[in-house]
């Protein structure tokens, strides 16, 4: 049997056997009940001399003589108690012997003033409402090592409050969302996030087995694409989700393998009607996640969301920046501007790949914000052809600080060109391009019954980890890292 290394070493042994004395003297270490009144935040509005009630955990605990003060900490904040021994007698020496930093008590009392100014609690009463056998790491010295603070995030959001609210901004980012698309009409929805076909993405799908219908599936790479646009064939008109979506991919500073996306369609609009649509929902949604939209990100600084956003042709885009012209070009002119510019790439990878590698060296030199609009239909599957010309797409992007923060299209809706292109993803599949579309034979058929003209759009969570100018994964509450090897038992 392994060794059991959870309380190994002896601080923890320590508070084992305070754990052990409490329940000889009859007192629950984690009782079920708590009474608390106030907030550590709405004691600290009381007045002198008022009765208070609250909870939280010990961040700091130091000993004065016949005194001792700690820091109480909850969602609401901080707050500094003091135990007097001439006051609370032998609660007082059960509380020096039995108490730890990082426990979690009650404590009702009443507010007063230090002589320093500090504004705190004395108490009267208190109770353990948790004994923590692992004590807390030092803030600065604790969890340096990513992996573990990633690993251990429940530590870092304790110790740092910024990371706290950066969740706090995040949970605002996503109802404003929410609130944005619901007063425009829209309807949320719930599409399946296992899958027969993978679709809606050019993206590598994670593959699980189904048990009960002997089948395996895919976890979704888009969210519901090609289920919301069977939606418009159904009749509705205004849909939107938001959920998990999971791409089996490299990882760095702006990708993980499974995050949030939120995606919209609009049936009877394009995409310039997209396009205004989407700037009125970044404007309002970072406003009020943010309270500005002046943003320094990367390099890029004073980057200005409030303006009107500029549209620019991917097409020419790309030939200004490296005089290549994607739509006349060749595969072997694609290769060598891309081997000139020190850009690696498959063998298989056929025009469209190159032709999006080549544009994603031009666009990390664009500040935004922008909409990139017009791409090739090498490089869009699932758009709608321009008609003034049918070898560029009613697609948009919007580029802010060199990366592409949300994607839009006049979706296609004819079923004999939707089907050709699908076609073509799938002989790029069979040249070894994982990330392809699947043919779709279901959505071509739901096509074949009539989809009106409809524009979509979406974006990432990634969108708001960019605002806050740090790594997506700092931006998710508990990303995947890879377990610890020791094997520990509890």
């Amino acid at each position: 049997m392994p060794k059991n290394t959870a309380f190994s070493h002896d601080e923890e042994q320590v508070r084992i056997k305070k754990l052990g004395a409490l329940r000889e003297a009859g007192i629950d270490p984690y009782p079920a009940r708590s009474v608390r009144s106030d907030t550590l935040a709405q004691a600290l509005e009381r007045q002198e001399g008022e009765a208070v009630s609250v909870a939280g955990r010990i961040v700091l605990k130091r000993e004065i003589g016949k005194l001792t003060f700690c820091h109480l900490q909850d969602a609401s904040g901080r707050m500094q108690i003091a135990l007097k021994k001439d006051d609370l007698k032998d609660a007082y020496s059960s509380f020096i012997k039995t108490i730890d930093t990082g426990d979690i008590i009650s404590v009702s009392g009443v507010r007063f003033v230090t002589h320093t100014g500090e504004q705190s609690i004395l108490v009267k009463e208190w109770s353990l409402l948790t004994k923590a056998l692992l004590p807390l790491p030092e803030k600065w010295h604790g969890l340096q090592d990513e992996e573990t603070r990633l690993r251990k995030r429940y530590l870092e959001l304790l110790l740092d409050s910024e990371v706290r609210e950066r969740f706090h901004r995040k949970a605002v980012f996503w109802n404003a969302t929410r609130e944005f698309l619901l007063r425009e009409g829209f309807l949320e929805v719930e599409t399946p996030v296992l899958e027969t076909t993978a679709g809606g993405a050019d993206a590598t799908p994670f593959v699980t087995h189904h048990e009960a219908l002997g089948i395996d599936v895919y976890l979704r790479i888009s969210m519901g694409e090609l289920w919301q646009k069977r939606l418009m064939v159904g009749g509705f008109e205004k849909t939107f989700e938001i959920g998990r979506q999971f791409r089996n991919e490299g990882m760095s500073r702006e990708h993980l393998q499974d995050y949030s996306q939120m995606e919209f369609y609009l049936a009877y609009a394009d995409y310039t009607v997209g396009m205004a649509l989407v700037e009125r929902l970044f404007k309002e949604v970072i406003q009020k996640t943010f309270g500005t939209l002046t943003f320094t990100i990367g390099e890029f600084s004073n980057i200005d969301l409030s303006k009107t956003w500029e549209r620019i042709d991917y097409v020419d885009t790309v030939k200004t920046q490296t005089g290549v012209d994607v739509l006349s070009a060749t595969e072997s002119e694609l290769r060598r501007a891309l081997d000139k510019l020190g850009v690696s790439y498959e063998k298989h990878e056929g025009k469209g790949r190159l032709m999006d590698s080549l544009w994603k060296i031009c666009r990390k030199k664009i500040a935004g914000p922008v909409f990139l609009i017009n791409h090739p239909v090498a490089v869009s599957p699932l758009a709608k052809r321009c008609a003034d010309n049918p070898e560029k797409t009613e697609r948009y992007q919007v580029i802010i600080a060199g990366s592409e923060l949300g994607n839009g299209y006049s979706e296609l809706n004819d079923p004999i060109d939707q089907a050709e292109r699908f076609a073509e993803q799938a002989r790029m599949r069979e040249a070894g391009d994982t990330e392809a579309q699947m043919h779709d034979h279901d959505f071509i058929e739901a096509l074949k019954h009539g989809m009106p003209p409809t524009t979509g759009f979406g974006f990432s969570e990634r969108l708001f980890a960019f605002l806050e100018n740090k790594p997506v994964r700092e931006c998710v509450l508990f990303p995947l890292v890879r377990p610890e090897h020791d094997e520990k038992n509890v």
